[in-house]
């Protein structure tokens, strides 16, 4: 059942799947109509799923799910994963490798590897002030408070 993300409650589940490039207009247009049917028709155990999501700075999907309805099951997570899975495949773009790290430099979103990240802290490139993006959130709430933080309020601060 897709509703609009802004409804869903702050206690909503969510992942996040950033990408190693911007998606073209074009692109855009077109995942958000795969989304929409996905999500439309997803389900747990053949009960309706209450979710939404929204895409952000042209690369970030964020997926919720609102579990006060229905709970996410194995099987509706592994369909969730083999609908981005497909979407890296139609678009030619990296969204499940958790392994990289993306981070502002001015009004732009850079795409490291996680040891490109670590060497430009070294090299201090990058700062504790450096605003990145904590895809490791897990509700909504969370996303809205702590996604886009300085490193030093991040699990990167590990490597400032």
């Amino acid at each position: 059942m897709l509703v609009d993300f802004k409804t869903l409650p702050e206690t909503s589940r969510v992942w996040i799947y950033q990408a190693n490039r911007s998606f073209s207009v074009e692109e855009l247009a077109e995942i958000k109509t795969l989304l929409d049917a996905f999500v439309t028709e997803w389900t747990a155990h053949g009960q309706d799923l209450k979710a939404g999501y929204e895409i952000r700075y042209k690369r970030f999907i964020v997926l919720a799910l609102d579990q006060s309805l229905n709970a996410a099951s194995g099987c509706s997570i592994d369909a969730s994963v083999h609908f981005i899975q497909a979407l890296e495949k139609k678009f030619d773009v990296i969204l499940l490798d958790k392994m990289n790290v993306s981070y502002k430099q001015g009004e732009f979103v850079a795409y490291k590897s996680l040891i490109d990240f670590k060497k430009m802290a070294k090299a201090r490139s990058v700062s504790d002030k450096t605003i990145v993006f904590n895809n490791l959130v897990a509700s909504k709430g969370e996303y809205l408070e702590h996604w886009e933080v300085p490193a030093s309020e991040s699990w990167h601060s590990r490597f400032m």
